[in-house]
């Protein structure tokens, strides 16, 4: 398999300005507390234009990176403990790695045949080494496909960028070269603290979600990584209006009615557990959420935002869809700027205790919609027609990710990618709660 793909070069590329000397960023405890995760992201672009000479679109591209580099330092900075054993950003003008190759047959060839294997091979990734200070926390991938055809990747720990920053970062860069000027500039700042203001009389501190974040600390992280494969589930709008009518409790009215993220995860949390052979109940799951708008943040804030959480759920009736979503929308509900500043607060005192690994036991279900992938656009009026994204590593029961789908598909369409044992996601599609929606499903059958 290794030779459809044929890597050109690897190279490092450093912003055309230098950085402020001496300046460098702490890392907030939200970041710190992802270090044993990293995300990948793949996006996949037709033809950009009139045809082009091999190398051509790389080059423009590498161009464009090294400017919008420059509003990036912390991207292009390297890792380093502080006085407190902490990790932190020196911003040293390091860049980024970046690795130009090519990939045989067609775009619409390799979506068709396309697996989990093959499209890891679309965006370059190390781990940690033994010198952090020379590791590059950032890599980008240009492959050109011989027919037709580009896709872009990119791969960085999660420890300095949660899934929204990592879209930011490719727009950021989509902008730059086209159409020349960065339309959303990142913003680098400390978490804030609690507004003195925004505290109601008695305010009891929301414990489930500090337990939820002890149980994971106090566990140990296990790093054998089983073999999984993702599959692609694209719902359109219409599909997904059906699937929060079906989520809806019997009697509620419009405005209790689940949101997407809601129906989908509690739709793929119910099939799951049946794949996994659970029948009086479901399996344990923890949702992740993007927290920016409920602690006030700007848009272009960059660090990490995502927080996970338990779902609980006392009974459960086989196949109640609506129970499933009602429990994961009232988890939902009590994640607010208190019970997200209870967590905060509580991290930063207990910031000694060694990093967790979120996805070491429970299904993880986490919303993605907070990024607009669909918005980078390299090339006028060319955006992308497909988008993958990992959270890695996959331990634990599997994971499942909920982004958004091409704009086209209508406000609601989504794209959940689902990662499990390869013989459990033969099962799930073959589920008829799942079927009963028609998704379109994106994969290698063949090979699972």
């Amino acid at each position: 398999m290794a030779e459809i793909i044929t890597i050109i070069c690897k190279r490092t590329v450093v912003s055309t300005k230098p950085v402020q000397a001496g300046k460098s960023y702490p890392l907030s405890v939200l970041d710190r507390h992802m270090e044993h995760n990293h995300l990948r992201m793949v996006l996949y672009y037709p033809s950009m234009g009139a045809p082009t000479e091999p190398g051509e679109i790389t080059g423009r591209l590498r161009e464009s990176l090294a400017i919008m580099l420059t509003h990036f330092p912390i991207v292009t900075g390297r890792l380093q403990k502080n006085d407190n054993d902490q990790w932190m950003i020196k911003c040293n003008d390091a860049g980024v790695r970046m690795l130009e190759a090519k990939a045989k047959g067609s775009l619409e060839e390799w979506l068709r045949n396309v697996d989990r294997d093959k499209e890891l091979m679309l965006v370059y990734w190390e781990e940690m080494y033994h010198k952090p200070y020379f590791w590059s926390t950032f890599y980008v991938q240009i492959t050109e496909f011989e027919d037709g055809g580009s896709a872009i990747g990119l791969s960085c720990t999660h420890l300095l960028a949660d899934p929204t920053c990592a879209t930011m970062f490719i727009k950021a860069w989509a902008d730059t070269t086209f159409p020349g000027k960065m339309m959303s500039p990142p913003f680098f700042y400390p978490l804030p603290p609690r507004s003195p203001g925004n505290t109601r009389p008695n305010h009891k501190t929301y414990n489930s979600l500090i337990n939820h974040y002890k149980a994971s600390i106090n566990k140990s992280i296990d790093l054998v990584d089983k073999k999984h494969t993702t599959v692609s589930f694209s719902f359109s709008d219409d599909m997904v209006r059906v699937c929060m009518e079906m989520a809806q409790p019997n009697g509620a009215n419009d405005k209790s009615s689940p949101s997407p993220f809601e129906a989908l995860a509690g739709l793929f949390w119910v099939c799951i557990s049946k794949v996994k052979g659970v029948r009086n109940g479901l399996i344990d799951m923890s949702i992740s959420m993007d927290v920016r708008k409920v602690l006030g943040l700007d848009k272009g804030f960059f660090g990490n935002s995502m927080v996970y959480n338990k779902v609980h759920l006392e009974s459960f009736q086989e196949n109640s869809l609506s129970e499933a979503a009602t429990s994961i929308g009232e988890v939902v509900a009590k994640m607010d700027n208190e019970g997200i500043m209870d967590l905060i607060e509580w991290l930063q005192c207990n910031d000694d205790q060694s990093p967790s690994l979120m996805s070491n036991c429970d299904l993880i279900c986490a919303s993605l919609e907070a990024g607009d992938p669909f918005s980078a656009i390299f090339e006028d009026g060319i955006a992308p027609i497909h988008v993958s994204c990992y959270i890695e590593p996959v331990l634990g029961l599997g994971k499942v990710l909920i982004l958004p789908a091409k704009p086209r598909d209508g406000q609601l369409s989504r794209v959940v990618m689902v990662t499990l044992p390869r013989d459990e996601v033969t099962m799930l599609c073959e589920d008829d709660l799942i079927l009963h929606l028609s998704p379109t499903i994106l994969m290698d059958l063949n090979k699972t």
